[in-house]
């Protein structure tokens, strides 16, 4: 039986890229090579396409991916070259022109099946601001917000958010992941400093109500069938799970499943299903959660591309369900199938 190809896109434009990395490492490691090739293109920092390794079997525990850092300029490549028949593409990108669906929208008019949500549920999942709104709409609790957005006037926006807020808040960039550009603000002088470093990342800003709660995530699986795991803990080693606890420092652990009531866990699944509906999302995503002392649960976000590292939580939740890395690799590549033969039918 002849195998099917996998194209495994990575890198990418946004501060994530070092994050896809290292996930599309750990992808191309798990691959069940019996029924699966695996051909990789790096999105250089630039925009670039780079054909780069194909494997065949199991890569070597030693074997790098290219990085900004060892690009050959010689294989820098047309992006419609990364057009196979038959082949699916696993966007492994996070973050902005990745998971956002700009890359969604091109693979589309590649006619390429891919891996994960589709451009509309990308978009709106990418963009913090637009998925309050839609999942308020579908009655889903989430904490308090004021918005900040450039060209608006940032004194009366600090006065509304310290009169319908209270201290601690966090500031964040609407269309940025993986806690890049977020910052935890005490006072006045703190959320000044935090709102002008989300604006170096983009041109709307969410500032949150901070909770002292537990971050529990429910991973997501399916198109119209739509599966959900038993949820995790984030368990921190830091006061605030930024970028660097997560992905440089290590300083976190996992609790799979979460040590929460079966009546909570039930309620965030619940949760989760529905704000994966709302946002149309298909394939995949990770749902993420704060519990409070008193016992509410209020929805954070939903990642339509999370972090497919070893040590990520996603594929650790599946596993805790009994699927396999490899196996929800297959799965996933099964899901971007059956999705593009649908969407090339609604093409009548």
């Amino acid at each position: 039986m002849s195998k099917e190809t996998i194209i495994l896109l990575y890198g990418g434009r946004s501060a994530e890229r070092e994050v896809s990395v290292l996930s599309a490492e750990s992808v191309m490691r798990a691959v069940n090579y019996e029924k699966f090739l695996v051909k990789t293109y790096f999105i250089a920092q630039n925009g670039d396409f780079i054909k780069t390794q194909e494997f065949t079997a199991t890569p070597s525990a030693d074997e790098k991916l290219m990085t900004n850092n060892t690009i050959i300029p010689s294989q820098v490549v047309r992006p419609s070259d990364i057009y196979e028949e038959n082949a699916v593409v696993f966007p492994v990108l996070h973050g902005p022109m990745g998971e956002d669906g700009s890359i969604q929208g091109f693979l589309e008019v590649l006619r390429l099946p891919y891996v994960g949500t589709n451009v509309l549920s990308s978009s709106v999942a990418m963009d913090k601001i637009t998925t309050k709104h839609v999942l308020a709409s579908e009655g889903i609790p989430q904490v308090a917000f004021e918005t900040v957005i450039e060209g608006e006037d940032v004194e009366a926006k600090i006065c509304a958010v310290e009169a319908n807020l209270t201290y601690p808040v966090f500031v964040k960039p609407a269309n940025m992941g993986s806690s890049v550009g977020i910052s935890k603000a005490e006072n006045q002088a703190e959320l000044r400093a935090a709102i002008e470093l989300a604006f170096r990342y983009d041109s709307r800003l969410l500032v949150e109500q901070g909770v002292n709660a537990r971050e529990i995530e429910v991973g997501l699986l399916g198109n119209a069938d739509v599966k959900t795991t038993l949820p995790g803990e984030v368990v921190k080693d830091v006061a605030f799970y930024d970028y660097d606890a997560k992905y440089i420092d290590n300083k976190i652990t996992m609790a799979i499943p979460a040590a929460i009531s079966s009546e909570i866990a039930e309620q965030m699944r619940t949760y989760a299903a529905a704000a994966f509906r709302a946002i149309g999302g298909c394939g995949l995503s990770r749902c993420d959660f704060f519990l409070t002392e008193e016992g509410e649960i209020f929805l954070n976000e939903l990642n339509t591309m999370p972090g497919f590292t070893q040590w990520s939580m996603y594929p650790l939740l599946w596993d805790n369900m009994g699927l396999t890395y490899p196996d929800l690799i297959e799965t996933l590549v099964s899901l971007a199938k059956e999705t593009f033969v649908k969407r090339e039918q609604h093409l009548i």
